[in-house]
């Protein structure tokens, strides 16, 4: 036994030896990035990390939602030999090449934000995030007892699995018609595309924006039909409008994944393999959590400090 315990001592003083801090850099790829309010506050956790634990982070992300820009970002990243590599996984079969590149060139990989169902296959062991399916089915189960039985999800990255998980979860909470409305990535076109689907579809109860970018044109598009009082809004993410609009009462709930940590966790968790080589498995969940009236104030309150 004294043996024993002397080898796992010794294997432990190798991994503390072996990185210092201030030689460990992390390359964080990400399809989407500031200035839009989430992927900001996903950057600020990453950089946080990286000023406690002394470490350097790079972030790379697409300028739109273009796997094959995504993919050669990760190969460009693999290529640079980085201590460790965060990437989001919104389409699984785009990015497999790239991020098995990562893997068989022994650079630990994290996955998250989108990926909770694909990160496995991919040979990734921990994912950070939210897992979509059930995020979207509490969302519809909240739904469901507040009487809406008509329901449209409205979906800005068709392309993104995580958001067709979404409102599957939503369909089969809200145990009633759900329509996914696919819009195009532009704040213009959603609101006009929603507008459209609210004249020609009058008996729709409610309505779930599946992200903080198709937010505030969908709250626009719902203030140009005045249509708070009779269709129940809520929506995945927040940004301060969305926040501003549920202490208004207009939207019920936004569905939050806490991208701080999605941001903060992974960096923590490279920084811990480098030095002591070890890492969570499976899904570390940052969410669902809900936002409503009773904590929007509150909330609103802590975001903005996590938006600087």
């Amino acid at each position: 036994m004294e043996g024993v315990r002397g080898a796992i001592v010794a294997l432990a003083c190798a991994f503390a030896t072996g990185a210092a801090a201030g030689d460990l850099r992390f390359v964080m790829v990400m399809h989407g990035q500031p200035p839009v309010p989430f992927w900001q506050v996903v950057r600020n956790g990453a950089d946080a990390a990286a000023g406690e634990l002394g470490v350097t982070v790079e972030f790379q992300a697409t300028a739109t939602y273009d796997m094959v820009q995504m993919a050669a970002l990760i190969e460009a990243a693999v290529a640079s030999e980085p201590d460790g590599l965060v990437v989001t996984i919104p389409d699984a079969e785009a990015l497999r090449d790239a991020i098995g590149a990562a893997i068989a060139a022994g650079i630990p990989v994290v996955s998250m934000n989108s990926g909770s169902s694909t990160y496995a296959d991919l040979g990734i062991r921990v994912h950070v995030g939210q897992p979509e399916y059930e995020a979207g089915l509490a969302a519809g189960e909240k739904m469901h007892e507040a009487g809406v039985s008509q329901a449209v999800c409205i979906n800005q990255e068709g392309g993104n699995v995580a958001g067709r998980q979404r409102c599957r979860g939503f369909t089969d909470g809200l145990q009633g018609d759900v329509t996914e409305l696919a819009v195009a990535d532009q704040p213009e076109r959603i609101r006009e595309e929603v507008v459209n689907y609210l004249e020609q579809n009058p008996g729709v109860e409610g309505a779930l924006a599946l992200g903080g970018i198709a937010a505030a044109p969908v709250l626009a598009a719902f203030r140009d039909e005045g249509a708070f009082e009779r269709v129940m809004l809520a929506t995945f993410d927040f940004t301060p409008e969305v926040l501003e609009a549920i202490e208004e009462g207009k939207v019920v709930f936004a569905v939050d994944q806490q991208p701080y940590l999605q941001g903060y966790l992974p960096i923590v968790m490279l920084d811990k393999y480098a030095r002591y080589g070890v890492l969570p498995t499976g899904v570390v969940k940052t969410g669902p959590v809900f936002v409503t009236e009773d904590d929007a104030e509150r909330v609103s309150e802590l975001s903005a400090q996590s938006l600087r």
